[in-house]
């Protein structure tokens, strides 16, 4: 007998996901349920190199869809995570390559500046991810997902562009 539970939409990225207790990150906003969710993803990518090549931008849409509230890590982390977004989306930059100037870009302190996260983060999140029934749908899923999160971000895109170049 299945238990049906009830779903809430997740705060940070809006996607719904069972009412469950449990942790959530410390500055990265969202419900338990999404956290799990996401746990569950990478768990899937770190035990099979198939779906673990799409790792970067898994991590990339998850950061930008849960920008949490104004705190120098939360800048940090979404600057960072935008700046790779539009390597690989804009440049057609190599995930190893947005790596390394993810990790340049945050080795300066305050260099970013709040940005005010987009009404909808997008319309694919991590629960249509944890759906994706093979390494091919899964790494099919997550291009789009990182896509939609960063189509979403439209409106900063000129910024981040800036900082890239900085």
């Amino acid at each position: 007998m299945e238990i049906e539970r009830t779903l809430i939409p997740c705060i940070g990225c809006g996607g719904l996901f069972p009412t469950v207790e449990g942790p959530t990150h410390r500055y990265m906003e969202s419900s338990p349920g999404c956290w799990a969710a996401y746990g569950k993803v990478l768990a899937r990518e770190y035990g099979d190199p198939a779906y673990y090549r799409v790792h970067r931008l898994t991590v990339n849409a998850y950061a930008v869809q849960h920008p949490g509230q104004p705190s120098p890590q939360s800048i940090q982390s979404v600057a960072v995570h935008l700046i790779s977004l539009h390597l690989t989306f804009e440049q057609g930059v190599a995930a190893d390559q947005a790596t390394a100037a993810m990790k340049a870009a945050a080795k300066t302190k305050g260099r970013f500046r709040w940005l005010e996260p987009p009404p909808a983060s997008g319309e694919i999140t991590t629960a249509d991810v944890r759906r994706a029934g093979s390494a091919s749908a899964h790494v099919e899923m997550v291009w789009a997902w990182a896509e939609a999160a960063w189509a979403a971000w439209r409106p900063h895109h000129k910024t981040v562009r800036l900082w890239v170049t900085m």
